[in-house]
């Protein structure tokens, strides 16, 4: 047994490389940079997990009482995605998300090791009962690898690209304008494919950035690399610390407090996070300094307030989160109905990014910073999410721009490339202002029973299940159907069976008569219950079709799009955007806009192959004309 808690150790590598000594470890992670006061912490092997049934805020506050001399000594440490602003506030769900992370993960480790502002190394641990792990974490420190180069990785960004960037932000200013919000938070993602690890992008990016918070976590189901600046919250006892950072600028920090734009974003933000402390603060404690600071932070400047205030008796850090997340510096004002209009106007859910990532100590306290500057990874996989405030007179083209200017430096730093967005076509402003389907709700699959026999049943019940699998984490149970010629519907709502139902089968008037509308992102690939959108778009008695927001084409409500141009046959990509078709004839998968003379056809496992027209063109449906499903094309 170890006399002391807090073990000297001979250790004299950077922090990345003794992440990199426990990569192999259960749960690695690293933190570098100010974290409890500058240095790192670096730890493995938890004693405990999170539990998908748990309230994250309220298990920061499970801590046991502090005892010795430990700076740090372990506790908490993980993530708080930004999806977990709908425990805080009744939100709409999210755009879809191809590549779902969960949306806490909170590991307990009782000991860990700590670099001091000095650069020394310690054990620290919690209990006095480590001495075992400690020799083997010396042992692994000895053995520790060089780091290597990242894989050349080459991002692109994800559609609607540029184009559907500049025409959310577009809208954003319109509806700013309109007087529906003061400023929004606006992010756009971009992907790379990468099967290395997410601890060696960490080890080769964080020396040449030094994020002032820095974070790396590996985990069984995806990891982050995040090279973070800014500082979302700080509690050591009662005293309370919130560094907002709003305002960029690529290279002169005076034309950022010559900005009246950057200015008053700034300002905006810290009237958010003053009253979000607020909330939970002892009556007249809240100070924000007068002028921000301009500082820099790994190719750009930024406008940085720390905004401090005393916690208020009664009040812990499930309290305090609550009163304050999702970051104010990464959402908008007013807080609430800005998130309305990010789950409106970006084409892609957040998961990680504009979260936060951090601690709790029962040595240090809590301390987590803004989930910016992030790259997050899952099944090879390589994404990086770059924003920026959207205020009345921001320029829907400077404004992608910051958000290059933002990613660029983090890209070059694991070694990769950033393909060029290309030149901007202004296709719409007239993004919608509606509530997206909730896969709360559940999946379902539509099939036809022909002389007894399901079509394409594996290929129905496949999607089905990597659905529910991706959705829900759980497995689909056999399903048995009907032997009756006709439709039949597999309904599946998470943690209960699912239910078949049988109809006959509906024969539709041709054509199909289309009406377009924009939904950014579309509707992701999985085939959702909840019709409610679907439904108020079909109000007016013609089949939706969707456009992204830079107007490519994506899908009907019901069925698949294909387009037959110059005698081949085009269909849209299955990028994770649209639901991946089980009935569509072989056609060349590419990114279509509408163009004259398109003829246009639609495609499902009930209507089979049928053809269709935009309303208002010709033909227009005759009425009487109906058509039972083609028996090769269903």
């Amino acid at each position: 047994m170890l006399r002391r808690i807090r073990v000297p150790l001979d250790c004299s590598l950077p922090a990345e490389r003794v992440l990199l000594a426990l990569r192999d470890e259960p749960w690695p992670f690293a933190l570098t940079g100010r974290w409890a006061g500058g240095g790192a912490i670096v730890g493995c092997a938890p004693v405990r997990l999170l539990r998908a049934d748990d309230d994250p805020f309220l298990a920061l506050e499970d801590l046991p009482p502090a005892r010795g001399e430990c700076e740090v000594g372990g506790g908490w440490f993980g993530w708080l995605g930004y999806g977990l602003g709908a425990r805080v506030e009744a939100l709409p769900p999210r755009p879809p998300r191809p590549d779902p992370l969960p949306d806490a993960h909170l590991a307990f480790y009782d000991h860990v090791l700590r670099q001091d502002p000095e650069g020394r190394w310690w054990f620290e641990a919690l209990d006095d009962s480590g001495a075992a792990r400690l020799a083997h974490l010396r042992a692994l420190l000895a053995a520790a690898p060089e780091p290597a180069a990242p894989a050349a990785t080459t991002f692109a960004l994800r559609a609607p690209g540029a184009a559907g960037h500049v025409a959310a932000v577009a809208t954003c200013v319109e509806r700013i304008a309109a007087g529906e919000i003061f400023q929004a938070n606006l992010c756009l993602r971009l992907d790379a494919d990468y099967e290395g690890g997410v601890a060696e992008l960490f080890a080769h990016a964080a020396p040449r950035l030094k994020p002032a918070y820095g974070a790396c976590f590996v985990t069984p189901y995806g990891g982050v690399a995040s090279l973070s600046p800014e500082l979302f919250l700080r509690r050591r006892g009662t005293h309370v610390t919130t560094g907002p950072i709003k305002g960029t600028a690529p290279s002169d920090p005076a034309r950022l407090h010559g900005s009246a734009k950057d200015r008053a974003e700034h300002v905006m933000i810290v009237d958010l996070m003053r009253n979000d402390l607020g909330r939970v603060a002892r009556y007249g404690s809240v100070r924000a300094p007068e002028e921000p600071s301009a500082q820099p932070h790994a190719g750009v400047w930024h406008l940085v307030s720390d905004v401090t205030a005393e916690l208020a008796p009664g009040n812990g850090d499930a309290a305090l989160l609550r009163a304050a997340f999702p970051p104010g510096s990464v959402t908008g004002a007013p807080k609430v109905q800005a998130l309305h209009v990010i789950s409106q106007l970006e084409a892609t859910g957040r998961e990680v990014y504009t979260g936060a990532i951090g601690y709790a100590s029962p040595h240090a306290g809590l301390e987590l910073n803004v989930a910016i500057r992030t790259f997050e990874a899952k099944d090879g996989r390589l994404w990086l999410g770059a924003g920026g405030g959207i205020v009345a007179d921001s320029d829907p083209q400077l404004e992608l721009e910051e958000c290059l200017v933002k990613a660029r430096p983090l890209i070059a730093a694991i070694g990769g490339r950033l393909e060029p967005p290309g030149p901007v076509t202004r296709t719409t402003t007239d993004l919608p202002a509606q509530r997206r389907p909730d896969p709360a709700q559940g999946v379902f699959e539509t099939l036809l029973i022909r002389d007894g026999q399901p079509v394409n049943l594996d290929a129905h019940l496949e999607r089905l299940a990597r659905s529910v699998r991706t959705l829900y984490g759980e497995t689909l149970p056999p399903i048995e159907l009907p032997a009756r010629d006709g439709a039949v519907r597999i309904d599946y709502v998470p943690g209960r069976p699912p239910t078949v139902t049988w109809r006959p089968l509906t024969q539709r008037e041709l054509p199909i008569v289309l009406t377009p509308h924009v939904l950014p992102g579309g509707l992701g690939e999985h085939k959702l219950r909840d019709r409610a959108l679907l439904d108020a778009l079909a109000a007016n008695g013609t089949t939706p079709l969707l456009l992204d927001a830079d107007g490519t084409l994506l899908e009907a409500a019901w069925a698949a799009v294909l387009v037959r141009r110059d005698g081949c046959l085009y269909t849209p990509k299955e990028d994770g955007r649209i639901l991946p078709s089980t009935s569509r004839p072989p056609a060349i998968q590419a990114d279509l806009k509408l163009q004259p003379g398109d003829e246009l056809l639609l495609s499902s496992s009930l209507a089979g192959l049928v053809p269709a027209v935009l309303a208002g063109t010709s033909p227009a449906p005759a009425p009487g004309r109906p058509r039972t499903p083609s028996r090769t094309a269903a």
